[in-house]
């Protein structure tokens, strides 16, 4: 049977997992897709030369993007008519962690017919709320996705508040504590629990017994963390021989030189042979920190890392757990689309996404 003679099925099948590549890879070749499918790199162009004119995609030298903002050759499939929904989103950081939310929500969007209008804000819950009431008094939004801070007295004030907004709120990487009791709010989170979870156990089945962590004090993250990771190592039989909850990124570099030796010396004193550290720039720290001090790595130490945004450029290459930042940005523009299309009938939707354990050589078994 030729390419032309496939059912119509296979076709929309082969599309729909060249744009599942791209919301991954953010661009793909034309020969590599032929290879994988094998079929004529015809057949591929012509695929790419639906979805772009369907306004998914653009068209480069030998392959395809997701759609740039710059490409003018034809209007996103939901312009003809102008976008159903115009969306806000605040996220507190533009660099770190969030791009790849970012273009999750972006590529959803695109599809959707949604209209996503980006804000940076800061860490500072006085700075989110500031940035999302510029949204809303504007009064040109139908929904807000957003990040905001949700612990401690500002972070409990700013998350009523959200529920009180005439407009829908869906959080992305954020949750209410349910003692707030609020019942309007809609979320979509990595389940940063059982990543906890999941790296005690990789460490466990490798061998490890004596294990630490450290977490960043200032990540809202490192509370989910510390939960499964806790509930792990007692349900494992561990023993846990560091727990620090530090802030190393307001540390001055002497500060900061200071706690890494001295944990490295706990490390020693104690027979600590792995640890979880969160976040990549602090594993990285502490690798790096060690070799320094001539130790042989994973045997001297094994470290697992949290978010794998740049834990593989480490020497040696740095086991990760990566949440599913894209899906998550992805899954947050689905849920407010559906709330905003089905309205208060429709049950509040909370979502939680499994991150993935990644293993490379920086765990070794003992």
């Amino acid at each position: 049977m030729t390419d032309s003679e496939m059912p119509p099925v296979f076709g929309i099948a082969r599309r729909e997992r060249i744009m599942d590549q791209l919301r991954t890879a953010g661009a793909v070749r034309v020969a590599d897709l032929a290879r994988e499918f094998a079929v004529s790199e015809l057949t591929i162009r012509r695929d790419i030369g639906e979805l772009a004119d369907r306004g998914l995609v653009t068209r480069v030298h030998g392959g395809a993007t997701l759609r740039s903002r710059l490409d003018t050759t034809v209007a996103p499939r939901a312009s003809a008519g102008g976008p159903r929904y115009r969306v806000g989103m605040v996220v507190p950081s533009l660099s770190y962690y969030w791009p790849q939310v970012v273009i999750g929500a972006r590529a959803a969007a695109t599809e959707l017919g949604v209209q996503l209008v980006l804000r940076g804000a800061s860490y500072e819950p006085e700075d989110q709320r500031r940035q999302i009431s510029s949204l809303v008094e504007s009064g040109g939004f139908h929904g807000l996705i957003v990040a905001p801070e949700n612990q401690g007295p500002d972070g409990h004030a700013l998350l009523s508040w959200l529920e009180q907004l005439p407009v829908p709120v869906v959080l992305v990487e954020r949750r209410a504590p349910a003692s707030l009791a609020l019942t309007r709010l809609e979320w979509v989170t990595t389940d940063h629990v059982f990543g906890g979870h999941l790296a005690a156990s990789h460490l466990a089945s490798l061998g490890h017994r004596r294990v630490g962590i450290l977490t960043s004090a200032q990540s809202p993250t490192s509370w989910q963390l510390r939960r499964g990771w806790a509930q792990a190592v007692e349900e494992l039989g561990l023993q846990e021989t560091i727990d620090l909850n530090a802030s190393l990124d307001y540390m001055e570099g002497p500060e900061r030189a200071v706690f890494v030796e001295a944990l490295l010396d706990r490390v020693r004193e104690t027979g600590t042979s792995a640890m979880l550290i969160h976040s990549d720039p602090q594993a990285l720290l502490v690798q790096q920190n060690a070799l320094d001090r001539g130790w042989e790595l994973p045997d001297d130490l094994s470290i697992i890392a949290y978010d794998d945004e740049v834990a593989e450029s480490g020497a040696p290459p740095i086991t990760a757990l990566r949440p599913p930042k894209q899906h998550v940005g992805r899954r947050a523009v689905e849920v407010m689309l559906a709330r905003l299309t089905e309205g208060s009938a429709r049950p509040v939707e909370r979502v939680q996404v499994v991150p993935t354990l990644y293993a490379r050589e920086s765990t070794v078994a003992v």
